[in-house]
C-alpha cells in the first residue's frame, strides 16, 4: 500500500485542553497542518466539554495527541478536575504502547504523571520563538537525530520541568527548562515547546491573551517583532506521523 493511502488510514485522537473558540478551531488546524493528515482523522475529546472520561478513552486510535492550554495549571487539581483523568490516559496508552505526541501542557500533563515536578514562574518567562539545544541522547532519537542544533521553536508557558521525570531520555533543553523527553523504550515523547505552533498562530495566540502573557502592548509587540519562522519545530510532528506512526501501524 502507498504511503498516502497509509497516511489516509490513521485516525488520531487529540486530548484538547482549549476553552477559547476560536483557539479551539486554531489547534484542530494546526494539528492536521504539520502532521499532514486531515481534520477529519482527528478527533477531539475537549476536557473543558467532558471533564470526566475513562483512560481507555484513546484505545482503538493509532495515537494520541495532548495540545497546550492557556486557561487551567497542573498544580491546581482542586479546581481542574479534569487532571487526575488526563494524567489516567497518559498513564494508560504508556501501559498499551500507543504513541504519544503531548504538546507545552501535554508535556506538564505527562511530567506529573510520571512522577516529575513542575513549577511557575510568576515573572521573566519563556515566550516567543527561542533557540532549543538538543542533549547527548537526542543523536539517537527517531524524532530528533536529524534535528538542527540549536533549532528555533514557539514556546509560552509560565510553568516548567527543570528535569526530566525519571525513567525518561532528556532530548531537548534551555537554560531554564527541560523541553523535550521521551519514555525510555515506549512511542511516548513530550515537548515543552509548541512543534504544532507557527510564527503567525503564535502572533494571533499572543493577541488572544495577550493580558495572560504580556506586561503591556510594547511588551507583547516587542515580542512579536523578535518572532521568526520555526519550520525545524514544526517537522516534528510530520515525523512523529512517517517514523513512528505508519511504521508502527503496519498498515
Amino acid at each position: 500500500m502507498e504511503r498516502q493511502q497509509q497516511r489516509q488510514q490513521l485516525r488520531l485522537l487529540l486530548l484538547q485542553i482549549r476553552d477559547q473558540p476560536r483557539v479551539r478551531a486554531e489547534e484542530i488546524a494546526s494539528f492536521a497542518r504539520y502532521t499532514g493528515l486531515e481534520q477529519s482523522q482527528i478527533d477531539i475529546l475537549n476536557v473543558f466539554d467532558t471533564p470526566e472520561f475513562p483512560a481507555s478513552a484513546a484505545d482503538g486510535y493509532d495515537g494520541l495527541f495532548v495540545g497546550g492550554a492557556s486557561e487551567a495549571s497542573v498544580l491546581e487539581p482542586e479546581i481542574y478536575r479534569f487532571l487526575q483523568p488526563s494524567q489516567q490516559l497518559l498513564l494508560r496508552c504508556l501501559e498499551i504502547e500507543m504513541p504519544v505526541f503531548a504538546s507545552c501542557f501535554g508535556f506538564q500533563l505527562a511530567t506529573v504523571a510520571l512522577g516529575g515536578t513542575i513549577i511557575r514562574d510568576d515573572r521573566d518567562f519563556e515566550m516567543g520563538t527561542i533557540p532549543i539545544q538538543l542533549t547527548e541522547t537526542a543523536s539517537q532519537d527517531p524524532l530528533f537525530h536529524d534535528a538542527p542544533d540549536p533549532f528555533m521553536a514557539v514556546a509560552v508557558h509560565r510553568e516548567r520541568a527543570i528535569v526530566a521525570p525519571e525513567g525518561c531520555q532528556p532530548l531537548a533543553y534551555t537554560s531554564a527548562c527541560c523541553h523535550a523527553f521521551r519514555v525510555e523504550g515506549k512511542p511516548f515523547w513530550a515537548f515543552q515547546f509548541h512543534p504544532e505552533v507557527d510564527r503567525a498562530t503564535l502572533v494571533q495566540r499572543l493577541t488572544i491573551y495577550k493580558q495572560a502573557y504580556t506586561d503591556n502592548d510594547d511588551h507583547l509587540q516587542q515580542v512579536l517583532d523578535s518572532a521568526v519562522e520555526t519550520p525545524d519545530s514544526n517537522d516534528f510532528l510530520a515525523k512523529f506521523v512517517d517514523r513512528i506512526l505508519l511504521d508502527r501501524s503496519g498498515h
